[in-house]
């Protein structure tokens, strides 16, 4: 029997890790909770120790290796004897005994955090296919993200429990892979395809199945894309990237999709309009971001205040630095590290607008975690970055550029949108001058940045054009009073008209 090694849950908040050391090699006997190897995270080293006595099999992730939660490391044949000689003779063909024994069950991967279903949005592969280890089989769209699943094993599709467009939860069956077959073609499949990053040169590589798909839907070709994965390897972000590059007007229609979903029964439509109508199903994504933003209209008591900050002064500073910073931190220096410092500063004096309702109870947070907006194509998205007040202009802005770009590429994990306790929202990218951003629930305050925008000003009696921007804090009425509001509002003006606040603790 073929026992297999996962990654185990690595913490709050840590998705991935990188395998350091294997202590092992295919053949060797291994004991129960023997250490196997040791996986690296950005902040604990974990040991990995063996399910199950027996003979170590198949090793799918080597070292150096990125690998998820719960993916899978190696392969145990359990039991002893004569078994472990074979193995070490011949490693390779270790795995085809392990796939022709009988079938292997592919099961909903872990879905994060608070996420119980998710739905079957895509079938790769059909009922009598081939497939290799690791292949993609199938995508799941859950209200955040969306999920790939590979095959467990190689080996032919048996059976699709789940077919696309049905519910699952976070334990279920998804389709059967048989054995049988595994042996013959498949297997090497899976091995070229596994030692792929080194030893392919040149040669063609499959693209991702989610990225063949996306490109159906774009209209794109191959040659328009440019691939980032191994070997060149195109993937669903790199789709999303080109068609990103390309336009944003196939973009644009998607914020449409929520008027459909009205609860309110649809009037009449006549006919000659109707046959020029396409009615599409909002995704997951979608309808939770209806949900929750009017969930928050229905909740709080959501007020806006405004006020307007003169840019000049960081404008000036982050010309005169700019290209100092991105040399020695490998990092634009943008805006967003400028606001998020100002509201660190701002809240400290009215931490009220970083606190929230529970029940008949107000819970101040000690700490910002500092929620960043960031519009995808799949929707609107608040990736989180942890304890934003004790992070230096750098830290900030190496945050903000990876969580945006994992939120475009669709690789964000429930952990990293969890925990905001305030949120800041950029429409001024976009070009919006003025707007009343929602709030984030549970949050109690949103500060909206908009367009930088010439203005005449009146400075010491003098018309003098200035770089103005309108800044709108959204908060909760029932905690926070519009002094409160205000003086946040103000404290942030300040010290972006003088940074120098910043510094002096002002």
């Amino acid at each position: 029997m073929t026992i297999e090694v996962r990654v185990p849950t690595l913490g709050e908040s840590v998705t991935e890790a990188t395998v350091a050391t294997w202590f092992k090699k295919p053949g060797d006997a291994v004991a129960v909770d023997e250490m196997l190897c040791e996986l690296e995270t950005d902040k604990v080293t974990v040991e990995v120790p063996a399910p199950a006595a027996g003979v170590m099999g198949e090793i799918v992730a080597a070292e150096g290796e990125t690998v998820g939660v719960n993916a899978l490391l190696a392969t145990i044949v359990a039991g002893e004897g004569a078994a472990p000689a074979p193995a070490a003779a011949a490693p390779a063909p270790a795995a085809a005994p392990a796939a022709s024994g009988g079938s292997v069950d592919v099961m909903v991967p872990t879905l994060g955090e608070s996420v119980t279903e998710a739905t079957v949005s895509t079938w790769f592969k059909k009922v009598g296919d081939s497939v290799a280890q690791d292949e993609m089989l199938c995508e799941l769209e859950t209200d955040k993200v969306s999920v790939e699943v590979p095959a467990p094993a190689a080996g032919v599709l048996a059976e699709i429990v789940a077919p696309e467009g049905s519910t699952v939860d976070a334990s279920a069956k998804l389709a059967v892979i048989s054995g049988a077959a595994a042996g013959t073609a498949p297997a090497p499949a899976a091995a070229a395809a596994a030692t792929g990053g080194s030893d392919v040169g040149g040669k063609d590589i499959a693209n991702a199945p989610s990225a063949e798909k996306a490109m159906a839907e774009a209209g794109l070709s191959a040659g328009q894309v440019t691939g980032t994965g191994r070997d060149g390897r195109i993937m669903k972000e790199d789709v999303v990237s080109a068609v990103a590059a390309a336009s944003s007007a196939p973009v644009s229609p998607a914020p449409v999709a929520p008027a459909a979903a009205a609860p309110a029964p649809r009037a009449p439509v006549a006919a000659e309009d109707a046959s020029r109508e396409e009615r599409v199903r909002m995704t997951r994504l979608r309808q939770t971001i209806a949900k929750r933003l009017k969930d928050a209209q229905n909740t709080a008591a959501i007020l806006t205040t405004f006020n307007e900050v003169d840019m000049t002064e960081v404008m000036a500073l982050r010309n005169e630095y700019k290209e100092l910073f991105q040399k020695k931190h490998g990092v634009k220096l943008g805006f967003m590290s400028f606001f998020t410092k100002a509201c660190c500063h701002a809240l400290k004096e009215v931490p009220e607008v970083n606190a929230e309702i529970d029940g008949t109870d107000i819970v101040y947070k000690n700490f910002v975690h500092m929620g960043v907006a960031a519009g995808t194509p799949q929707g609107l998205v608040v990736p989180v970055i942890r304890d934003a007040d004790s992070m230096s202009f750098a830290e900030i802005e190496k945050a903000i550029a990876e969580k945006g770009k994992r939120a475009r590429d669709g690789k964000l994990s429930m952990a990293e949108m969890q925990g905001g306790t305030f949120t800041i929202s950029n429409g001024g990218v976009y070009g919006s001058l003025m707007s009343s951003p929602i709030l984030n629930p549970p949050q109690s305050g949103i500060l909206g940045m908009h367009k930088i925008q010439d203005r005449p000003m009146a400075i010491n009696g003098e018309v003098k054009i200035r770089p103005m921007m309108y800044l709108a804090l959204s908060y909760d009425h029932r905690i926070v009073d519009g002094k409160g509001a205000v003086t946040f509002l103000v404290r942030v003006k300040e010290a972006l008209e003088d940074p120098r606040r910043l510094l002096m603790d002002l």
